[in-house]
Formats: structure tokens, sequence, C-alpha cells
């Protein structure tokens, strides 16, 4: 019996993976490409390693059996890289700008046949997506990343898989800094936005947060550390993210900054904050950078339905024509906003985000002020 599909605008697409891999990325592809192929009759060309496949014409035809079983497996079957065809964003002059990678991609897209690229990858991913789609291209994206900062989604896949990762890291150390009465600091991925800090850290009973969005007041941390030692409290938990800042350093620009830090001679600012904390306290401080290891290994069930949920409604644009959008989660709902929305924007926690008064309320430190 002959398979009926449903209409379809979009008869070929390529698809694919680009910036930091996270847990997530195959669940997605296999949500667009199932749900497009299954449903619609579509054609998938799996491009690899990101923008740079496109750029090199690195791609090859993706046949039912290539997305089926990797629904839990980790990483991306595509391959990723940080390739980034704009050299700067909107607004920039031509002249700062990869003209002949921009180029290539237009030409490898024809020489294709696509009708639209499907991107999943996070903000700089989804800016180029849009930056491409102004140039002439179709393009859907989808939401990847750990930090949960894209913009003009509440929820990115990578991000619960990473959150139950950091979460059980800052379990294990409660135990050996109970053992030996220790300050323990650890430090959390995210650059610019301090989603991952913020709910590891009350998810593991941080006594400490610390996240871009709040300078610190390092003279606040003591304070609050020896709070808990005249309480009886004989460790702590200090929860960093990597792009967190001091009061001091929130005054100084981007260069005066490196130079300071450069001036401190610590591996990252895990190892900076233990100096300070043992230097100004006299407690024994040790420090722990997670690194990468809150981006691998497979997804979580929550990221799992996630990522087909968007990737099913990927599809769905797809059979439409309904280009130059990044599918979102908001609520209870998955949609889609127009690729402009999310394009050189961060998604930061918010000043009155119900999350900062839940940590406070339970006694932790933000770094700027004594918990009431």
């Amino acid at each position: 019996m002959m398979e009926i599909h449903r209409p379809s605008v979009t008869k070929t697409f390529g698809i694919l993976t680009s910036g930091g891999d996270c847990p997530g990325l195959n669940a997605a592809i296999r949500g667009v490409c199932r749900a497009a192929h299954d449903r619609y009759g579509m054609k998938a060309i799996g491009i690899a390693n990101g923008y740079r496949g496109l750029i090199d014409g690195d791609a090859r035809p993706l046949n039912p059996e290539d997305f089926s079983g990797i629904l839990t497996r980790a990483g991306t079957i595509l391959g990723a890289s940080r390739e980034k065809p704009f050299k700067r964003t909107e607004g920039e002059r031509d002249s700062e700008i990869e003209l002949d990678k921009v180029a290539a991609i237009k030409e490898n897209y024809q020489k294709l046949g696509l009708d639209c690229l499907v991107i999943l990858g996070g903000n700089g991913t989804n800016t180029t997506g849009y930056l491409l789609a102004r140039e002439g291209l179709n393009v859907v994206g989808l939401p990847k990343t750990i930090d949960n900062d894209i913009y003009g989604t509440d929820l990115t896949f990578g991000f619960n898989s990473a959150l139950a990762i950091a979460t059980e890291a800052i379990d294990r150390l409660h135990s050996t800094a109970q053992s030996h009465s220790r300050v323990m600091v650890i430090e959390i991925m995210g650059h610019k936005a301090g989603w991952l800090a913020l709910y590891s850290g009350i998810a593991g009973g941080g006594d400490v947060i610390l996240i871009p969005e709040i300078p610190y007041d390092m003279n606040i941390i003591g304070r609050h550390l020896e709070d808990r030692v005249s309480e009886g409290k004989s460790f702590s938990i200090v929860v960093v993210a990597e792009g967190a800042y001091s009061i001091n350093e929130e005054k100084m620009d981007k260069k005066e900054r490196r130079k300071y830090r450069a001036e401190h001679n610590t591996p990252s600012i895990a190892y900076r904050i233990a100096k300070e904390i043992e230097e100004g306290t006299g407690m024994e401080t040790r420090a722990t950078v997670l690194g990468y290891v809150q981006r691998g290994g497979i997804p979580s069930a929550t990221d799992r339905v996630l990522a087909t949920s968007l990737g099913t409604a990927a599809a769905d644009l797809l059979a439409r024509g309904d280009y130059g959008r990044m599918v979102v989660s908001g609520g209870n709902n998955i949609s889609s906003v127009d690729l402009s929305v999310p394009a050189g924007k961060i998604r930061s926690v918010p000043m009155d985000h119900y999350m900062l008064d839940t940590a406070v309320s339970v006694g932790t430190c933000m770094g700027n002020k004594l918990p009431n």
C-alpha cells in the first residue's frame, strides 16, 4: 500500500548542529527528521560539523536508519563546530564580514537543492541563522544550550541534563566538605547568564551562589561564611558561574578586567574565589571546576521530551513554509518566534525572578548582601 503523506511546502531540507554539543541534540535531530520524513515525505540532508560543513559542502542524505535509535545517544551524529561565517553581527560594515564564507554557504545551499536549513544551536548559531535569512536563505532554528540563555524561549534542551549533572556534583562535594570542615567552591558553566549556577546551587543546597547578573562583594561572602561557623556549621558550599565578577570588576572595562585577572594568576574564577576566601577568613578552602562534563552524557527524560517536541514542531514549520523562525517553549506550549527575536541577545536572570527570592529565603547568600 502506497504511503500517503501530508502536503508540504518543503521537499528537501538541510540540518546541522553548531556550537558546543549538549545532551538532546540527537533527540532533536530524530524529532525533526522522523516527523518530516514519516508525516510529510521530506528529504533530509545532514550537514557535518555545523556551518563549517555548509561552507565546505560536507553533507550527505539522512535515511530513516540514520535517525533511528538515536533518542538516548549522547553528542550529535552530525558533529559540531564553532565556525562563525559572519565576523560581525548585523550593523557592521560589509568589509568586516567573511563574504567568501557566506557566498560558499549560499552556493552549497543551492547545490544541495535545499528548500530550507534547520539549525540546532545556541545564541551564536541562531544569530547566524538570522543573518543568513537576511541573505535570502530559508532558515528554521531550534534552541540548544546548557546555559538556558536564548532570548525568546523559556527553556532550551540541554539545560535540564546539565542541571542534573551539576547538582549531583554539588551533592558529592557536600560529604567531603563536611568530613574535612572545608569551604568547597564549585565552578559551573555560564559565561553571561547564571541560570545553571542558580538552579543547581538551589537544588544542591549551596550556601553561596554567584552569578554574572549580580556582582559579588568578597567581604559579604566572608561574613556569611563566618556567620555559618559561629552557628556551628563547620563547612560551606560556594557555587559560582564561570562568568561571575566582583563589584570591583564591575567598574572595569573588558581590557582592565582581563589585566586584573591575569595579575591574580589563577586558572579560573573558582580558584580565585577560593584563594580570596582562605586569605580573608582563614578557612581551609578548595576549588573544583566541573567543566565540560556538564555538556556530556545521555539526555535526561525532560530533555528528550523537549527536544523531540521542538523537533516535530520544526517539521511542521517546514511543511507550512513558515521560515525565518525559531521554535520555542513557553508555559505549557510549543510555538515559534521570528529569528530576529533571539539574534544578538542574551536571556539573563532578571532581578525580579522568583528563584532569586527562593535562594535568599532559604539562607543562601547571592554575594551582594547577607540573606535575611
